[in-house]
C-alpha cells in the first residue's frame, strides 16, 4: 500500500518529515477555531510530498485518504483545496454523498458566518485576497478565484449526460484544469458487489464511466477522496487503492489519541419507555457535573426507532410519559438500573439535589418544544437547522427523534445517549449483520468529543482527561452511552461491531489499573513535610513587547530573490564550450519608501491595525510601525538578483520585496510570540496534598508482542526490563505500567541507586501524571514523565535537588525538541519561593532520557550522582 511507503519514510526519517512540510499560509488561511492537529498536519504533508517530491508519483493524481468520522476531514479538504490553489489550481469539483447534506457542506465552505466554516474570515494567498464562491458550471469562472461545483454522484451523472442550458457538461473540462473531491461520495465497500441497487449501479455508472472522462481530459487534473470507511481486506478493494491511500487514520488510532467519546453499552432488562428513561436521567447527571465544574453543557439524546411509524408513536407516548412523571418512576433506575445510574443517585445525594427538584427539572428540560422528530423527507429548513446546530447556545433541543436520517452527514459534539427503542436482531450466525454494522457506525459518528477544558493552564480541549482516573465524576461527559435491552448475543454482536469500525478497543485490551504511594512511603518526612516546587501561567497582553527586538529569531534583514533570472545559467552549446555564467548581486533597498509599506500591508489581514496591536500593543499607529526603528523602520529588506535585474528594481518589485518580507516577518511573529508566559517564580506545594494517593485507570494495550505501555513493570514483556518496584524503597508508587522508555529510565536509576544512596540521605522517584510545568516563552504545557527528589546529607542545612525528567524516544525526540530547551531553561532561569529554615531547594530540568543515545543526560545527570 502506497501509506505504508509514507509510513516507512516516517519511520526512516523522524515523526516529522511530512508535517515540516506543510506550508504556513496553509494554517493561516483556514479557520482559527479549529488549530490543526498532528494527524492533520500529516495528511497535509503526505499530500505536498507526493505532489512536489513523490517520485513514484501517478498522473493524473488520484489519491484517498481514510481518516476517521469526526476527525477533521473536511477540514484537511479546505487545506488541500489552498494549497492547491498555489499550484494554479482554480476550479473544484466537490462531490458529496447525499443531496440532504450539501447545504450544510455548502456552509461549512461559503458562509463566513457559520460556526463551522473552514477557512479563516479573510484568505489572503501571495498578498492577495482570494474569494470563494459556488458555481452551476465552469463557462464563466472567476480566475483569481476558488470555484467550487456541489454535487453529489448521481446529480453529476445526471448533469453530464442529461445536459441543460447554463448546467455542468462534458465540454466545460477540455483544456482545463480540475480538482475532484469526494467526501464519503464514492461507495467503494458496495461496488464490489455482484448485485447493486439502483442507486449503486448508477454510482458505478459515474464512478467509472464520467470520472474516469474527466480525469482523463488532463494529466494535471487531480482527484482527492477522503472516507472514514474502505475495507482493504477485501482484495478487489485492496488491489484497486494500493497505490493511492495515502494516509490511513482510522477510527482505532482515533479513538486511542483520545480524540473521541468514551463509548459505553449499556444492556438493561427494561422495555423501550423505562430505557429512554434510563437515558434522560443520564443526560440530567451529565448537565449537573458539567455545571457544578463550570461547563455550560446541554447533552442531546437519540431515540432510534426501526419505523417512522414506531418512531411517532413513540414520541407521543414519550411526551405523556414526561408531563405525568413522579419520583417513584426514577427511583426504579436506582434498584435496577446500570452503574452509571448508581453513580447518578450517588451524586444527587452528595450535592443535596432532591428527586422532587430534580423531575421538575426533567420536565422542563425535555417538554415537547425542547424535542424534535426527523422522519419526514419534506421537514422544514428551521427543524433541518435545528438538528445541524444542536451545540449552539441558542438551541433548545434535548431529544432528537429519528429512524435512519441521521445515518450520514450528521455533526453533532454534544450527543451522549443514544437509545435504541426496538429488539429485533439480524445476526446471520456468527456474522455482523449490516443493520447492526450500520448501527455501530452511527455510534461512531456520534461519539465525535464535546470539548472543553477545566483550566487555563494550557490543558487540550479536544481530547479526553480522564482515561485514567475511573472515579473522576467527569468522565459522564466524556462518555456515549447506548441504551439498550439487556441481550446478551446482540451486546456480543454490537460490540463485535464497534471493535471491527475502531469506536471500541478489543474488550481483553483494556486493562484496569491501581498505583498507590507505599505505605512505607506515607510513614516519611518526604510525604509528610516535602514540597513539589511548580511554576504557573499568567496572561501578558504581549505588554513587554515593545518593539521587534524583543522576539527572539526576527532577522535584522529580510531578502528577497527577484523572479527574472539570476543565478548560474550555463549554455553548453556557444562557443567557448563551458558556457555563460550570470554574476547575482544582493542589494539593500531600504529604507522603502512609505506608501509601498501601506500597500504592501493593505494586502495582508494580519497588518489590520486592530490584529497588529495585539502583536505590537506599544504601538501607537500604522505610521509608527512604518516609520519607527522599533518596527519596520528598523528592518533590512533586500533583493538578489542578477546585477542588471537588481539594479534597475521597479516600484511593483519593491512591492514584492515588502509583502515577502511582511509574510516571512508575521509567521515569526505568530511563531514566536504568545499572550501567556510561564513564570518564573516556583512555589512550593506540599506533597501530600497535591499527588494522588492512589489512582485508578483504565489502559488499552495493544496485541504488540513488544509494547510496554500499559504492561506493569514488574512483568514487562522484555524480561531485561522487569522490576519489582514494590519493593524498591525510593520509588514512590507501588507500581509502573509506562512505556519501554520509562521502564528503562527507572532500571537506570536502580543501577545507579548505590551511588546516589551513598551521596544522599533520600532518594524519591515521583511518577507524574498531571502535574505541570509552563514554558518561560509563552505558556505551553509540559508534564514531565518524572521528577526525581535527592536530599543531601547535612544535618545543618540540607540541599534538595528536585529534577524534571522526561525520557525520549529517539523517533519522538525532534518533534518534542521545545520541551527539552525549556527543560534545560529551568536551572539557569527558574527562581525557588520558599519560606523554609535550613533547606535549599534546588530545581533542575535534564535533558531527554534517550535510551540508545544518552551521552548528553548521562553527562548532565553526572553533576548529581
Amino acid at each position: 500500500m502506497l501509506y505504508e511507503d509514507f509510513d516507512a519514510k516516517k519511520r526512516m526519517d523522524g515523526d516529522a518529515v511530512f508535517k515540516n512540510r506543510v506550508p504556513d499560509f496553509v494554517a493561516t488561511n483556514l479557520s482559527p477555531a479549529a488549530p490543526l492537529r498532528e494527524y492533520q498536519k500529516e495528511a497535509f504533508g503526505r499530500l505536498v510530498f507526493y505532489l512536489s517530491e513523490y517520485k513514484s508519483k501517478q498522473l493524473p493524481v488520484h489519491l484517498l485518504f481514510n481518516m476517521a468520522t469526526g476527525s477533521g476531514k473536511t477540514l484537511v479538504m479546505a487545506g488541500a483545496m489552498i494549497h492547491l490553489y498555489t499550484l494554479g489550481y482554480r476550479n473544484f469539483l466537490f462531490f458529496v454523498n447525499s443531496t440532504n447534506i450539501i447545504e450544510k457542506t455548502k456552509d461549512n465552505f461559503l458562509n463566513s458566518r457559520s460556526p463551522k466554516y473552514q477557512f479563516a474570515e479573510k484568505i489572503v494567498i501571495g498578498g492577495k485576497t482570494v474569494s470563494i464562491r459556488s458555481v452551476d458550471n465552469f463557462s464563466a469562472f472567476d480566475p483569481d478565484g476558488i470555484n467550487i461545483f456541489f454535487t453529489t454522484i448521481q446529480g453529476l451523472h445526471t448533469r453530464i449526460h442529461e445536459p441543460k442550458e447554463s448546467t455542468l457538461t462534458l465540454e466545460d473540462f477540455d483544456g482545463r484544469e480540475f480538482v475532484l473531491l469526494s467526501d464519503e461520495a464514492h461507495h467503494i465497500n458496495a461496488l464490489t458487489r455482484a448485485k447493486l441497487s439502483k442507486d449503486e449501479a448508477i454510482e458505478k455508472m459515474t464512478w467509472e464511466g464520467t470520472v474516469r472522462k474527466v480525469m482523463a481530459k488532463n494529466t494535471r487534473n487531480v482527484l482527492l477522496e477522503f472516507t472514514a470507511t474502505i475495507d482493504t481486506q477485501n482484495p478487489d478493494i485492496a488491489e484497486k487503492y494500493a497505490d493511492k491511500i495515502i494516509y490511513r487514520y482510522d477510527l482505532a488510532e482515533f479513538r486511542s489519541d483520545g480524540f473521541s467519546k468514551d463509548i459505553k453499552v449499556a444492556g438493561i432488562d427494561f422495555p423501550p419507555m423505562a430505557r429512554a428513561l434510563g437515558a434522560v436521567l443520564l443526560s440530567q447527571y451529565r448537565r449537573k457535573v458539567a455545571e457544578r465544574n463550570g461547563l455550560q453543557l446541554k447533552p442531546v439524546v437519540l431515540m432510534k426507532s426501526r419505523g417512522i411509524k414506531e418512531s411517532q408513536e413513540f414520541e407521543a407516548q414519550f411526551h405523556k410519559v414526561i408531563q405525568h412523571l413522579k419520583v417513584s418512576d426514577i427511583l426504579k433506575l436506582k434498584t435496577r438500573g446500570s452503574n452509571a445510574h448508581a453513580q447518578a443517585f450517588a451524586y444527587f445525594t452528595a450535592n443535596d439535589i432532591a428527586l422532587g427538584n430534580l423531575v421538575r427539572e426533567i420536565k422542563d428540560d425535555f417538554a415537547p418544544e425542547k424535542c424534535v422528530s426527523v422522519n419526514s423527507k419534506d421537514d422544514s429548513d428551521a427543524k433541518q437547522l435545528l438538528v445541524n446546530s444542536l451545540e449552539a447556545k441558542t438551541n433548545p433541543i434535548r431529544v432528537v427523534f429519528a429512524v435512519d436520517k441521521l445515518n450520514e452527514g450528521w455533526d453533532v459534539l454534544n450527543l451522549f445517549d443514544i437509545v435504541r427503542l426496538y429488539e429485533t436482531r439480524q445476526s446471520g450466525g456468527r456474522a455482523i449483520s449490516p443493520v447492526t454494522m450500520a448501527e455501530a457506525q452511527l455510534i461512531g459518528r456520534g461519539a465525535r468529543y464535546w470539548p472543553f477544558t477545566l483550566s487555563k493552564n494550557g490543558e487540550d480541549r479536544f481530547v479526553r482527561k480522564f482515561d485514567r482516573e475511573l472515579t473522576n465524576e467527569m468522565r459522564i461527559v466524556e462518555q456515549l452511552y447506548y441504551h439498550t435491552k439487556h441481550d446478551s448475543r446482540y451486546i456480543a454482536e454490537i460490540t463485535s461491531a464497534l471493535v471491527k469500525t475502531g469506536a471500541l478497543a478489543k474488550p481483553e485490551n483494556v486493562r484496569p489499573y491501581t498505583v498507590k504511594v507505599k505505605e512505607e512511603i506515607k510513614q516519611t518526612k518526604f510525604w509528610k513535610e516535602g514540597q513539589i516546587f511548580l511554576n504557573d501561567k499568567r496572561e501578558t497582553g504581549r505588554r513587554h513587547i515593545r518593539g521587534i527586538a524583543d522576539i527572539p529569531c526576527i532577522p535584522e534583514r529580510f531578502v528577497f530573490s527577484l523572479r527574472k533570472g539570476g543565478g548560474e545559467e550555463v549554455t553548453p552549446f556557444e562557443k567557448g564550450g563551458a558556457g555563460r555564467v550570470r554574476e547575482t548581486v544582493t542589494k539593500d533597498i531600504t529604507p522603502l519608501d512609505a506608501s509601498v509599506w501601506r500597500e504592501a500591508l493593505y494586502r495582508l489581514p494580519f497588518y489590520r491595525f486592530d490584529s497588529l496591536v495585539r502583536f505590537f500593543p506599544h504601538c501607537s499607529s500604522v505610521h509608527e510601525f512604518i516609520s519607527s526603528k522599533k518596527y519596520l523602520g528598523g528592518v533590512t529588506v533586500a533583493v538578489q538578483g542578477e546585477a542588471t535585474d537588481v539594479f534597475t528594481i521597479s516600484r511593483n518589485d519593491m512591492l514584492d520585496a515588502a509583502l515577502s518580507a511582511l509574510q516571512d516577518f508575521e509567521r515569526l511573529v505568530l511563531a514566536n510570540t504568545s499572550e501567556f508566559e510561564g513564570t518564573k517564580e516556583f512555589v512550593a506545594h506540599p506533597i501530600q496534598k497535591i499527588v494522588r494517593e492512589e489512582k485508578y485507570g483504565e489502559i488499552v494495550v495493544s496485541d504488540s508482542g513488544d509494547q510496554e505501555f500499559g504492561v506493569a513493570m514488574s512483568i514487562a514483556r522484555d524480561a531485561s526490563l522487569r522490576l519489582d518496584l514494590g519493593a524498591k524503597d525510593w520509588y514512590v508508587y507501588d507500581e509502573n505500567y509506562g512505556t519501554k522508555e520509562e521502564k528503562q529510565f527507572v532500571h537506570f536509576l536502580h543501577d545507579v541507586m548505590t551511588d546516589l544512596k551513598q551521596r544522599y540521605e533520600e532518594v524519591r522517584l515521583l511518577r507524574n501524571e498531571g502535574l505541570k510545568l509552563y514554558r518561560f516563552a509563552d505558556g505551553r504545557a509540559v508534564e514531565p514523565d518524572f521528577i526525581l527528589f535527592l536530599r543531601e546529607r547535612d544535618a545543618k542545612s540540607a540541599t534538595v535537588y528536585q529534577l524534571f525528567v522526561e525520557p525520549k524516544g529517539e523517533h519522538l525526540r525532534a518533534g518534542d525538541q521545545w520541551k527539552e530547551d525549556f527543560l534545560k531553561e529551568i536551572a539557569g532561569q527558574g527562581k525557588v519561593v520558599t519560606l523554609f529554615e535550613n533547606v535549599e531547594y534546588k530545581i533542575v530540568g535534564l535533558p531527554f532520557y534517550t535510551h540508545d543515545n544518552n551521552t548528553v543526560f548521562e553527562d548532565a545527570f553526572e553533576k548529581y550522582r
